[in-house]
């Protein structure tokens, strides 16, 4: 049988053909393996990155978890460093509130210069020599209130209380205390009562004069003036205001005061709250008398007239809002008046307000009054007949000023 007859065709073509069939054939399987494993290799690079950056993450939990008590630690650092600053700034805040407050005290005696001189008056000397001002510094400046008819209960104190010549001058310089008759001018400038001050102070150097025309229903104009002056021409830590005709003892004063001396804002006095008399005719009437509520009320608590003393903030305070300040009937209503609102402490001092006959044991069970006076008379009676005898009995001894550091 042939080839031919079997179906087979033995022409070399056909031959070839199938070899290129076969050849083809594994090509195809070799790029089939070769594809598969392209597509196997992409999922696990990623899977590598993956994990790469997961591990990234993981160590940076690891270091902020490990650095949790390092941190704690720079925290505490950190806020005792803080208050360590906010310490400073205080101090800093204090020390600038301090500057302002002599800044305010010089602008203020230069405004007194520059009133002085367009009023035309005469400028005392010691606002001639306002660079004195911040050079010395004085525990306090005692103001005696007193009036053109009152020269016999100058003379009293002068005799009694309130040292004289060498010694005031000694007292100024060592003790750092300052004592002056308080007064204006009377209505007519340059009258007789006017003339007769001018020689009286010739004679003693005592006076401070105010730019004020005296009047008994302008004390609390009067009061306003006498601390914006005197914080104006001496800085002091504390002003006093007190009456002629009541007694005082300086030193003991002095010590009082000193106990305060740190505090910003105090008024001293003997506190009290009178009545608001709304009757016209009868004596400390208030015209304003309906600003205090319904007939019948009582005045907020303030010092009493007679003696009472302000730290130098309070009178810087003074002297800077002086032309806005309101002015009530009653001087010492007024003063504690301009205080209602301020963050001020009220010390209530009963040693400031002794009454003539209780000083004198007082004085013997060695609890000495810083002043004495009758309330009956809003003074010491017949003062310039008693004022000797109440300073014999209730005085803090001749050498108590000197012998007090």
């Amino acid at each position: 049988m042939s080839w031919k007859s079997k179906g087979f065709d033995p022409n070399p073509k056909s031959m070839v053909t199938k070899k290129l069939t076969l050849l083809l054939c594994i090509g195809c399987f070799c790029a089939g393996m070769l594809f598969s494993d392209r597509m196997w290799t992409v999922p696990e690079a990623e899977d590598k990155t993956i994990s790469r950056a997961m591990g990234v993450k993981d160590e940076r939990l690891k270091l902020i978890s490990e650095g949790c008590d390092p941190i704690r630690k720079d925290v505490k650092h950190e806020s005792k460093d803080i208050l360590s600053e906010v310490s400073r700034t205080h101090n800093a805040i204090q020390t600038l509130d301090k500057t302002i407050s002599n800044l305010e005290m010089e602008l203020a005696a230069t405004r007194a210069v520059q009133e002085s001189i367009i009023n035309g008056s005469p400028i005392s000397d010691d606002l001639k020599i306002p660079e004195t001002n911040g050079k010395r510094k004085y525990l306090m400046v005692v103001g005696i209130n007193t009036a053109f008819s009152s020269r016999k209960r100058r003379d009293s104190v002068r005799a009694t209380w309130m040292p004289q010549g060498e010694e005031r001058k000694k007292l100024e310089e060592e003790k750092g205390i300052v004592m002056r008759f308080v007064i204006g001018h009377s209505a007519t400038s340059g009258g007789i009562l006017d003339r007769a001050i001018e020689a009286e102070d010739r004679k003693h150097g005592d006076f401070l004069r105010l730019e004020h025309v005296e009047g008994y229903l302008e004390l609390s104009a009067k009061t306003k003036t006498y601390f914006a002056t005197a914080a104006a021409l001496w800085d002091a830590d504390f002003y006093v205001k007190v009456d002629d005709d009541v007694h005082v003892n300086i030193a003991t004063l002095g010590a009082t005061l000193a106990r305060h001396r740190t505090k910003p804002r105090v008024y001293i006095g003997c506190m009290k709250s009178g009545p608001v008399l709304a009757q016209k005719g009868v004596r400390y009437h208030e015209p304003e008398y309906w600003k205090f509520g319904e007939e019948g009320n009582k005045y907020f608590r303030h010092a009493t007239g007679q003696l009472y003393a302000i730290s130098k903030d309070l009178a810087s305070y003074i002297s800077i809002n002086q032309h806005v300040l309101h002015k009530y009937a009653n001087e010492d209503v007024t003063l504690g008046s301009w205080f209602i609102g301020l963050d001020v402490e009220h010390i209530d001092d009963r040693s400031l307000c002794c009454g003539t006959t209780d000083c004198e044991w007082k004085a013997q069970a060695g609890n000495v009054c810083v002043a004495s006076f009758d309330w009956t008379c809003s003074g010491i009676c017949k003062s310039v007949e008693r004022m000797k005898d109440v300073h014999r009995r209730c005085g803090e001894g001749k050498n108590a000023l000197w012998s007090e550091a």
